[in-house]
């Protein structure tokens, strides 16, 4: 445990910044996981959307540094590959 008053502020700052970029990292995730569900199914309507709202979701957590920018690029671009394999 720290024993400097700024060691001491440093480590509630980082609880406080890694609770926040757990949530954001696993709404990311769950949304990537709903869209890999409906483009499964099959459902094409569904599936745009739901790919739409995930590659929102990965913009935000790659801006905000939670994942970096070449993983958000390359799970965005598998998504949009499957997407594109049920619509023809």
């Amino acid at each position: 445990m720290a024993n400097i008053k700024s060691a001491i502020k440093r480590n509630r700052q980082n609880e406080k910044r890694r609770l926040h970029n757990r949530v954001l990292r696993g709404s990311t995730r769950t949304q990537i996981r709903r869209a890999r569900l409906a483009i499964e199914n099959g459902e094409k309507e569904t599936a745009a959307e739901e790919v739409k709202q995930a590659v929102i979701k990965l913009d935000c957590a790659s801006a905000k540094g939670i994942i970096h920018k070449n993983n958000a690029a390359r799970r965005k671009s598998r998504l949009m590959k499957q997407l594109a394999s049920i619509e023809k």
